[in-house]
């Protein structure tokens, strides 16, 4: 069966210290209809070389990078798999959990025949349930506020709608604590799901005690085609001057966001060894990226 490879304009990054290519080949062993679509190598970045992995897993695009050690990956992103049977879900939860750690054990749920949430051996966090019939989509990025911005989920959400296009929130899917949840508050947000550029995502918040938060080891790319959209979208997202180095940001909720323009994917895994350390040691001098200097990097 011929594969395409579907364009997504928001995708999942996540961060690895050395693994990210070994990690990429056992998840497409996992996931039916998945793939790697290209594996590119900066060489001489602030972490050494570094793999960059585009890869999709079951209709999810996500990208991987081997950069050294910053934080942990931590259950703040997970990632919502939605399936058909309950023997779907018991095949994933023993692939994916071996050599990794039980965060809610498999069982019988309210809001789910079949559920679990599992870190795997590389530290992911993956959320496993039986679909119930519902039509979503199979891989989806999961988002727990806790902390200091327990309570902020239904603003992120939206915000993060009110600023793209194509996004809204899903019909039947919005679910609040109630009376006698404590020590979550009454209305606020259990699970929503939305979309955003056509691509579904999910909030959760927690007022429970919890040791993780988010960070860079996680986090969303933006794909952009004009400069004019690089700088809208840094415009409305960036709230941590700090935070801003080769077009990453961080946002009002700790979010960490890449606005990246679609052409610099396509130079990189279309490029020479040459034209990749052009581009490299272009945009390592940059915070939000310039196109019209990307460009004049690799033709140089």
């Amino acid at each position: 069966m011929a594969y395409l490879y579907e364009f997504q304009k928001i995708i999942p990054h996540i961060w690895f210290e050395n693994e990210a290519l070994d990690a990429a080949h056992w998840y497409v062993s996992i996931f039916r209809d998945s793939r790697i679509h290209n594996n590119v190598i900066l060489h001489d970045t602030p972490s050494g070389d570094a793999d960059i992995v585009t890869l999709t897993l079951w209709g999810q695009n996500f990208q991987f990078i081997s950069a050294g050690k910053l934080f942990s990956r931590n259950p703040s992103f997970s990632y919502m798999i939605a399936c058909s049977t309950a023997e779907e879900v018991e095949g994933l939860w023993i692939k994916l959990s071996e050599g990794g750690d039980v965060l809610m054990p498999l069982d019988k749920y309210d809001f789910s025949l079949r559920y679990g949430w599992l870190r795997d051996k590389y530290g992911v966090s993956w959320q496993i349930m039986h679909n119930g019939g519902m039509q979503v989509q199979r891989i989806t990025p999961a988002l727990m506020f806790t902390g200091e911005v327990c309570g902020r989920a239904e603003e992120a959400m939206e915000y993060y709608i009110s600023i793209n296009k194509n996004a809204a929130l899903l019909p039947g899917h919005l679910s609040r604590y109630g009376k006698g949840q404590a020590p979550d508050r009454e209305g606020n947000i259990n699970y929503a799901r939305f979309t955003l550029s056509g691509r579904e995502f999910v909030v959760m918040e927690s007022a429970r005690v919890h040791d993780f938060y988010f960070n860079e080891m996680q986090s969303l790319i933006i794909y952009c085609d004009t400069q004019e959209e690089i700088d809208y979208y840094w415009k409305k997202l960036s709230r941590v001057p700090d935070a801003e180095q080769c077009g990453w940001i961080k946002d009002q909720f700790g979010i960490s966001w890449q606005i990246v323009p679609r052409i610099m994917d396509e130079m990189m895994n279309s490029g020479t060894e040459n034209q990749i350390r052009n581009i490299t040691e272009a945009f390592l001098k940059m915070k939000k990226f310039d196109i019209a200097a990307l460009k004049k990097a690799y033709n140089s």
